[in-house]
């Protein structure tokens, strides 16, 4: 079990593929930013810039189990036996 839990956890939600590819589309549209700023600083930006237009994404749902409602049938009972006397 514990094994099944930790390879839940690497798999990478929908919000992290989309913050990773918002900050690759960012670093080259950018890139004449990152000759003015130097490659430390035009990271630091686009990062927080990254975090700041991903931030409004929720992460995938979690898919709740659904439960089944169990039908009540109703049982016909038989009229009790009178007791013959002896």
């Amino acid at each position: 079990m514990a094994t099944e839990k930790k390879a839940a956890k690497k798999n990478t939600p929908a919000a992290d593929n989309i913050l990773k590819t918002v900050t690759e589309q960012l670093n080259s549209s950018l890139s004449s930013l990152k000759e003015k700023l130097g490659e430390k600083e035009f990271k630091k930006r686009i990062k927080k810039a990254a975090k700041k237009l991903v931030a409004g994404i929720k992460k995938a749902p979690k898919k709740k189990a659904v439960k089944k409602s169990k039908k009540i049938i109703p049982v016909k009972k038989k009229a009790a036996k009178p007791v013959a006397k002896k």
